[in-house]
């Protein structure tokens, strides 16, 4: 049977101005101020600047525009529609101008462009003498290069797509003529297949030596020896002196395992704008605030005065409620972000604040081993603000420190505890074991058991499989793998 009930429920929910903080701050600058221009074109009622200067330069121009107003011309109210002065496409002329420079000294800022890796590889190809088919075939390998060079896929496999995507059909010995073409192109080692055929490509474009011819030999007949560095094993394969195999492994030590990585238009350069900076002032640390985390807004005075003008409006019509409605909506939507934008900028330089004093000691010192063990818990606790809050802080930011700029996120480590009994930061550790490894002999290097025994009498009792965690942490390679000649 159905039934009809109240059920009172306490629930506790996300208000939409609560998720747009959040939004904004695990913003990093530079998308902060996409954001923020996002918001400045979406909400004519929200502009930049001070307001003060906003009123005074419009009370400016509104002296000039009537100057020359003749006092005895009337002007009737029934011709002015006020609905013409609502739309958001009717910005200010002034507003949309440069104030640097006049109309005459636009200046425009030139892009350099570059010609990508793959446009490269096809414009080498049209020096070569090829049929309307097999330049077909030969521009669908080039497109099936990755970024570093390769060709990933089977010939069988790319004469099935060639035949069911393009319409070629082909077979697999055309495909493998025409990728010999394209071998032939640079860098040295671009269309390889495998890193092995990579190596063997960039080897045949050297002029033949000794040891070039060594080097070859040992790639195409040894590789899997070579990888796992068995070089006892190839001493004795070919019968030549430690001294030779080391100069024909250093052939091999200066070939490109990744040939398209190395072409200007594969580069991808990160510009990181740190969000904060600490400084040291007489032997105090100094934290501020990236200034463009912190623009001057405020609410238009213009749509004050608008939402003002159809209050005090006798007409009560219908077209009347709406626009009230929509210039009201704009006003606290743009009230809402100017105090989202200062929730942030105080939620940031609290919890930044809290992260330097913290870790005080590294930041006056620079050493890494002084930082202390810190998760997000202890910020939190500290601000008194929740973990996940904390948490976006220090994801995406970055902050200038006078040895440079580092993520937020780094700071922050887990606790161990030495032989005294303290608790020191993972990050101390790591930083132990990366200089051990340094400063290790590379013809022997150390097994993962003898540096903890290195780690043990250093005060720090850590066990092999937690070494092993911490060199992949690192990305730093088995003993085995870092063995050099």
């Amino acid at each position: 049977m159905l039934k009809q009930f109240l059920n009172l429920k306490l629930s506790q929910k996300l208000s939409p101005q609560q998720i747009q903080l959040m939004k904004l701050i695990q913003l990093p600058t530079q998308a902060f101020e996409q954001r923020l221009k996002e918001e400045m074109n979406e909400n004519p009622a929200l502009e930049g600047g001070n307001e003060e200067e906003e009123y005074e330069k419009d009370e400016f121009e509104q002296e000039e525009e009537f100057d020359d107003y003749d006092d005895n011309e009337t002007i009737e109210a029934d011709e002015i529609n006020i609905d013409e002065y609502l739309s958001n496409d009717e910005t200010p002329d002034y507003k949309l101008q440069s104030n640097n420079y006049s109309d005459e000294e636009q200046r425009e800022s030139p892009l350099a462009s570059q010609v990508s890796f793959h446009q490269d590889l096809l414009g080498q190809l049209n020096t070569f003498i090829l049929s309307d088919s097999d330049r077909e075939i030969a521009e669908f390998l080039v497109g099936s290069i990755d970024d570093m060079g390769y060709i990933r896929r089977s010939i069988a496999d790319i004469v099935d797509d060639m035949a069911f995507t393009q319409g070629i059909y082909t077979d697999e010995k055309t495909v493998e003529r025409i990728l010999h073409i394209i071998h032939e192109l640079e860098p040295s080692g671009v269309g390889a297949r495998d890193l092995q055929e990579c190596l063997l490509l960039q080897l045949k474009h050297k002029t033949p030596t000794e040891y070039v011819d060594l080097a070859t030999d040992i790639i195409e007949n040894q590789f899997d020896a070579f990888t796992k560095k068995h070089y006892d094993k190839l001493q004795q394969k070919y019968g030549v002196s430690n001294d030779q195999l080391k100069k024909a492994i250093h052939e091999i030590e200066k070939l490109n395992p990744k040939p398209g990585g190395s072409a200007a238009g594969t580069r991808i350069t990160e510009n990181v704008v740190p969000d904060f900076q600490i400084r040291i002032v007489e032997g105090e640390l100094e934290l501020t605030l990236n200034g463009r985390n912190a623009p001057t807004l405020h609410v238009s005075r213009d749509y004050k005065e608008m939402l003002q003008t159809y209050k005090d409006s006798r007409d009560k019509s219908s077209q009347q409620k709406d626009a009230v409605q929509f210039i009201k909506q704009k006003l606290d939507s743009a009230k809402w972000f100017i105090d989202a934008i200062k929730q942030r900028q105080e939620t940031l330089l609290v919890t930044m604040n809290a992260i330097m004093h913290y870790q005080k000691e590294y930041f006056l010192e620079g050493d890494e081993t002084k930082l202390r063990p810190m998760i997000l818990k202890d910020i939190a606790d500290t601000v008194g603000l929740d973990i996940s809050t904390i948490s976006r802080v220090a994801n995406s930011k970055y902050v200038e420190t006078p040895y440079g700029t580092k993520l937020i996120k780094e700071f922050f480590s887990e606790s161990m505890k030495n032989d005294q009994g303290d608790d020191v930061s993972t990050l101390e550790i790591k930083k132990i074991l990366q200089d051990i490894i340094e400063e290790e002999d590379k013809h022997k290097p150390l097994p993962d058991d003898q540096l903890a025994e290195m780690l043990k009498d250093k005060g720090y009792p850590i066990a092999r499989r937690t070494i092993a965690k911490y060199r992949e942490q690192l990305d730093i390679p088995v003993a085995r793998m870092r063995k050099k000649m």
